[in-house]
């Protein structure tokens, strides 16, 4: 029992640790997954390591092709626009609930303190897992348990999109600002504004994911 439970752990562990490299970037859509090189930089067998591409391919990070093996899940621009607007759909619902429920002071008062933690990192990985955790205040403001569970569903993909924006330090920088006044917004319990202002800053956040993969 004791050992299964380190095995769970240890591919967890295996599991967070590519889970960052993919949204960061280091390891790019398409690239295939070494099951022995994270068994070797573990010091363990394949087994843990293939649960935790199990593990993945779950959250929609990684899968399997046949004759290639495990490999890093390449999203359609299809899919990229779903993941975008499906966030603002909910996002928009959660405002309407929050309109009518008012704002929870404190959820408000977690959301100026993930705005701070957001201030002083300039990791990208951190700000983007930073950034969910704020928006997912704002959904929780809702009080509604099925924007929640469905907003919890686009899970990794979402965040992995959010962070190929956030590779541009500009983005962040206008990211922050645009979070400040999230704050203010909800502060003053302007509603209106707040709508408009989430409005602008998830088109924003597709003006740029198009861009990039323009570039590409």
């Amino acid at each position: 029992m004791r050992a299964k439970l380190a095995d769970n752990a240890l591919s967890n562990s295996i599991a967070k640790y590519i889970t960052e490299q993919i949204i960061t970037g280091e390891i790019k859509p398409g690239e295939k997954l070494v099951e022995h090189i994270y068994a070797d930089q573990y010091g363990t067998s394949r087994a843990p390591v293939r649960e935790a591409i199990y593990l993945l391919a779950i959250e929609g990070l990684v899968e399997r092709i046949p004759r290639k093996g495990a490999v890093v899940k390449e999203y359609t621009e299809n899919e990229i626009y779903d993941l975008l607007e499906i966030r603002n759909m909910l996002e928009n619902m959660g405002m309407e609930r929050i309109k009518r429920h008012g704002v929870d002071q404190d959820l408000l008062k977690e959301m100026r303190k993930i705005l701070e933690e957001m201030k002083e990192t300039d990791d990208v990985f951190s700000y983007t897992q930073l950034n969910h955790s704020f928006h997912m205040c704002l959904i929780k403001m809702s009080k509604s348990e099925t924007i929640k569970n469905m907003y919890l569903r686009l899970g990794w993909p979402l965040l992995r999109v959010q962070s190929a924006s956030f590779s541009y330090k500009k983005n962040i920088e206008k990211s922050v600002a645009e979070h400040e006044r999230i704050v203010k917004l909800l502060h003053e319990a302007n509603m209106e504004q707040l709508s408009e202002l989430l409005g602008k800053h998830n088109k924003d956040v597709i003006l740029s994911v198009q861009k990039m993969m323009a570039a590409d």
